[in-house]
C-alpha cells in the first residue's frame, strides 16, 4: 500500500505484512484521540510515522503514484486528527 505523510514528507510503499503493526498503532492513536490525550497521542503518532517509514520503501518524489491513504503531518494535533478519523482510525481494515 502506498502512504503519504503529509507536510512535505512524501510517500512510503509499504508492504501489506505491515499491515498489522500499523492498525495496532492507529488503535492506540484512536483511542488516544478519543481520550483527548494529547501526550499518548503524540507518543503513539509518532510511533505510528516511524513504523511507515521502517516497514516501507520512501517512493521517488518525482514518481506519480497514487496514495491509498493519507497521514497527516507528523506534528499534527490530537484535535486535527480528530476531525480526520473516520469509523476505521487513520488506517482502515
Amino acid at each position: 500500500m502506498i502512504i503519504r505523510i503529509m507536510g512535505g514528507e512524501g510517500q512510503y510503499d509499504v508492504p501489506d505484512e505491515a499491515a498489522d503493526a500499523l492498525n495496532a498503532l492507529d488503535d492506540r492513536v484512536e483511542a488516544a484521540v478519543d481520550e483527548q490525550d494529547q501526550a499518548e497521542f503524540t507518543a503513539a503518532f509518532g510511533e505510528l510515522l516511524a513504523a511507515v517509514r521502517q516497514h516501507g520503501t520512501r517512493v521517488a518524489d518525482d514518481a506519480l503514484v497514487d496514495s491509498d491513504l493519507v497521514l497527516p503531518p507528523a506534528d499534527a494535533t490530537v484535535d486535527e486528527v480528530a476531525e480526520l478519523l473516520g469509523n476505521e482510525g487513520l488506517i482502515p481494515g
